[in-house]
């Protein structure tokens, strides 16, 4: 699928990979509207990009529909990639054998609610628009790119409601590619192992921590870049006989218990 000239949806855009992908995706000649609750840094992306910045919550139905239409009026709508989402670590029971100390619902609740349900929305709201415009050689109308996580294979502890949520981003893949092959949109899911984003903070510390983490990565022994999570993003959305995976971009990384 020819990516110069369509527009394209990142949610997450603000920043990390979706960001990156944001970023990456302009260079292809895309438009591209950058889906984040991060204005500041939202508006600075989409300005950088000659993009267009929506203040979205991606578990609020009307947002998604404000920046479907969005997207809708820089150019046809194409492409979908889902990377907004929240981690979460918080160990199943507590210490003291108290049932008041077991994991918050509320928090299990709203790490499922943002990572996966988040997901679906986006991808039924993009597709129903992506099924309205014009049809491309193969019939093909768009593609979705979503974002899982190793923790979808390896969780380690204190990672329930972060694993779930990605395990069920997983599973829906296929399901949701069955759906859409009538109209001729194709999704795959991307499941990122150990990528060096602002999430692990900076300075020393920072430094150290993220050292400790490269032990559980097989080659090369370094965290990711977004640029190469951007990069297997953009293959999956312009390369028009991949559909229905979910490919591990890690290093060969098998995350241990902990």
């Amino acid at each position: 699928m020819e990516l110069n000239g369509i527009s394209a949806i990142v949610t997450g855009g603000a920043s990390g990979l979706g960001e990156a992908t944001a970023r990456l995706l302009a260079e292809r000649g895309a438009k591209v509207v950058v889906a984040d609750m991060n204005a500041e840094k939202g508006e600075a992306v989409a300005a950088d990009i000659k993009g267009a910045f929506v203040s979205v919550d991606v578990t609020n139905t009307d947002q998604v529909i404000a920046a479907t239409e969005a997207a809708k009026d820089l150019g046809p709508l194409r492409a979908l990639v889902n990377c907004a989402g929240v981690g979460w670590a918080t160990r199943t029971i507590g210490k003291d054998g108290e049932y008041s100390s077991a994991h918050d619902l509320d928090v299990f609740r709203k790490v499922i609610e943002i990572n996966l349900v988040g997901t679906f929305n986006c991808i039924r709201i993009a597709a129903t628009a992506m099924s309205q415009e014009e049809a491309l050689d193969d019939n093909e109308h768009g593609a979705i790119v979503n974002t899982a996580s190793l923790a979808a294979f390896d969780g380690q502890i204190g990672q329930a409601s972060y694993s779930a949520s990605k395990g069920g981003v997983v599973g829906m893949t296929l399901p949701i590619a069955r759906d859409l092959s009538a109209v001729g949109v194709r999704v795959n899911t991307i499941a990122p192992g150990l990528i060096d984003t602002p999430i692990y903070g900076a300075g020393e510390a920072s430094e150290q921590f993220k050292d400790k983490l490269k032990k559980d990565v097989l080659f090369p022994k370094r965290l990711g870049y977004g640029t190469e999570f951007a990069s297997l993003a953009v293959e999956l959305l312009s390369n028009s006989y991949l559909n229905a995976e979910t490919i591990r971009i890690d290093g060969g990384a098998r995350l241990q218990p902990k």
